[in-house]
């Protein structure tokens, strides 16, 4: 076995791995108890899909997904500030 399949199979079961915990945390968006509860749901997920799409770009060898994933990352945090902002406040702008 090759150095580089064996990272293949590692890119590949980490793929699957986080998928699992993108299905939880999905699970935890939807059943949330409290809003805090899936708000943060919602930022784990937003964490676990730029950890997948790094992980693809890996796996495909190619940077378009590493500049996908940056933009996810931008948008999840923005997302995040303003519905903890929202469910603080019951306001967005000051």
């Amino acid at each position: 076995m090759t150095p580089q399949a064996l990272v293949m199979y590692a890119v590949v079961g980490a793929m699957h791995v986080v998928g699992v915990a993108m299905l939880l945390a999905l699970i935890r968006l939807v059943r949330g108890p409290s809003v805090p509860d899936r708000i943060l749901a919602l930022d784990t997920l937003f964490v676990a899909a730029i950890a997948q799409l790094m992980l693809f770009g890996m796996y495909l060898g190619t940077a378009v997904y590493f500049e996908a994933a940056l933009i996810i990352a931008m948008l999840g945090f923005v997302g995040t500030v303003v519905l903890s902002k929202y469910v603080l406040r019951r306001d967005i702008v000051e």
